[in-house]
């Protein structure tokens, strides 16, 4: 599978099939896609290849736990890797040239979603973090 940007500046390929498609609900991702939520999958670290304008990939700390990379030129949020989980990153499906072929399985930080943009599934909720995350010490 391949993806890019809005411009056209930045392209990746992944090297591997993407797993574990969700729904993030967080207000970081609100305000880093300008939407009520955004959808990511994951796949291993060394499978998301930056294969064109690697040097227009921007990075931000988003959290205490994670950073994000963008396109500096246009903008568009392409991944995220967050402390607990090292070998993985989650990336916007929406990047994908054909994000068809992945369709998130759940939602998560749900308790932080916009009122008026209630999910209209019966994919699973879950407050925050889904229980089984991996890498997470429990509460």
């Amino acid at each position: 599978m391949e993806g890019g940007c809005l411009c056209g500046a930045v392209r990746y390929r992944l090297a591997s099939a993407p797993d574990d498609a969700g729904w993030c609900h967080c207000r970081t991702c609100q305000l880093n896609s300008g939407s009520p939520a955004m959808a990511f999958a994951t796949v291993p670290t060394d499978d998301f290849v930056f294969t064109q304008g690697v040097d227009l990939v921007g990075k931000i700390a988003s959290s205490d736990f994670g950073h994000r990379r963008f396109c500096t030129r246009c903008g568009t949020p392409f991944l995220m890797q967050v402390d607990h989980q090292p070998d993985t990153v989650d990336f916007s499906i929406a990047t994908l040239d054909e994000p068809d072929g992945v369709t998130p399985g759940f939602h998560i930080f749900y308790a932080s979603r916009i009122a008026w943009a209630e999910a209209c599934d019966a994919l699973p909720r879950h407050d925050r973090f889904r229980p089984d995350t991996r890498g997470l010490s429990p509460d």
